[in-house]
């Protein structure tokens, strides 16, 4: 396996007041090819920062992320954009859907930034929606559906770039003991069929059992890397 993701001796400080907060402390991390992987730890322990500079949402006071051996960390705004755009999906526990557009368009939304062809966004999008076993609620706007099938389209739309990974940010929080379990069951499906590659953080249990790798936090730092 490759390792897609180098975090080097990354650090993240707030200042509250005249008082240093490390959300992220001298942390360095890789993730390979095909990980199914959960980021835990106790509330404040710095799992949604580390997933966020991951992502390059967020700059490391202090080290580097490469991604494929690009160093994401010194990329100008507007060259992380078009990074992020082509090379990682995003899913958050609060699905972040267009809620004019229907569950095809929420896919088809990264392809058209992408100027990807309109049957060829069609087809991809209609695809992962059959994936997702929500292929019935295409023309369906997010209103229309439950969060766990909101989740999926959510899930069908950041896998629609063919992205080298995806992040999910607390995926799972919002949803009832069986969305979580199918929606899980379909991540790893992806995860198994697709070698997508995921990075979870999380609080859920369930997430837990379901990943490959945890990855414990606290105070910003690893204090355990269990890959099983």
């Amino acid at each position: 396996m490759s390792t897609i993701i180098k975090a080097i001796n990354i650090s993240k400080v707030y200042h509250k007041s005249t008082v240093p907060v490390h959300a992220v402390n001298n942390l360095s991390l890789n993730i390979e090819e095909g990980e199914f992987t959960a980021i835990v730890g106790p509330s404040g322990c710095g799992k949604t920062t580390l997933l966020n500079i991951l992502g390059g949402l967020d700059q490391p006071t202090e080290g580097k992320v490469e991604v494929d051996g690009t160093d994401i960390s010194s990329m100008k705004d507007s060259e992380l954009i078009d990074f992020r755009l082509r090379n990682i999906g995003f899913v958050f526990q609060a699905y972040n859907l267009i809620p004019v557009l229907t569950a095809r368009e929420n896919v088809e939304f990264i392809m058209l930034l992408q100027k990807r062809n309109k049957k060829e966004r069609h087809d991809r999008a209609m695809e992962l929606l059959e994936s997702m076993d929500i292929a019935d609620k295409a023309n369906s706007k997010p209103s229309q559906l439950s969060g766990g099938q909101q989740q999926r389209v959510a899930v069908a739309r950041a896998l629609a770039s063919k992205p080298r990974f995806i992040l999910a940010d607390e995926p799972t929080a919002n949803l009832d003991s069986s969305s979580t379990n199918n929606l899980l069951d379909l991540m790893a499906k992806m995860n198994e069929e697709q070698k997508a590659t995921f990075i979870f953080s999380t609080h859920d249990q369930r997430v837990m059992d379901k990943a490959r790798r945890i990855v414990t936090l606290e105070d910003g730092a690893i204090v355990s890397d269990v890959k099983r």
